[in-house]
């Protein structure tokens, strides 16, 4: 008996409502006069002041770099970018909030989504983690870096010149000059020739 309730076609299969031209129109006129869209629009354009505007005049931004508009920059005033370097869709880079830094190379590239943080939280030390005093290391990457899609870069990372990180990888420590490294964590799998 089960089998033939599994099987049997719905008698009137769900469709979307469409709106008309005047259900489209009664739509418009109660968004474009809703106060909370308004103050929602306030609450993105302080977020892009605080996290996009504002660092890039407080970082050290090398000779024709391009960053996107809207990756993420969190205490600027410890964020180094080098010549050429390309800062790729929804990249967050934030240095600690003491001393953290982050200094990135010449001809770096950044795919989007590139995750880099200086500091992270103690865990051990009670409840809530949010309470825990935070650990920061410099992250320092050479010049002529490839991260890709998603790469998270933790505190106290050292990429060498030439090295690629792979889509998602998750990179602690030293990556040698010219590796190729991928997963979580993450780990040598090749090396880089160059013709």
């Amino acid at each position: 008996m089960a089998e033939g309730i599994l099987n049997a076609a719905p008698a009137d299969p769900p469709r979307k409502n469409a709106l008309g031209k005047a259900g489209k129109l009664a739509r418009l006129v109660l968004s474009v006069f809703d106060p909370r869209a308004w103050l929602h629009l306030f609450k993105i354009v302080n977020y892009y002041n605080y996290t996009h505007v504002q660092p890039l005049r407080r970082m050290k931004i090398g000779a024709a770099a391009g960053i996107s508009p809207d990756a993420v920059f969190s205490n600027p005033e410890r964020i180094e970018i080098g010549d050429r370097a390309r800062i790729g869709s929804r990249c967050h880079i934030w240095a600690g909030p003491r001393d953290g830094r982050v200094i990135i190379g010449d001809d770096v590239l950044f795919g989007p989504e590139v995750m880099l943080t200086a500091a992270t939280y103690d865990f051990n030390n009670g409840s809530p983690v949010t309470d825990q005093p935070m650990r920061e290391a410099d992250i320092v990457i050479g010049n002529d870096v490839w991260l890709a899609t998603r790469a998270v870069v933790l505190p106290g990372t050292t990429i060498g010149d030439g090295a690629i990180i792979a889509a998602g990888a998750v990179v602690k420590g030293d990556i040698p000059a010219m590796a190729i490294v991928a997963g979580s964590p993450a780990r040598v799998v090749s090396m880089r020739c160059i013709a």
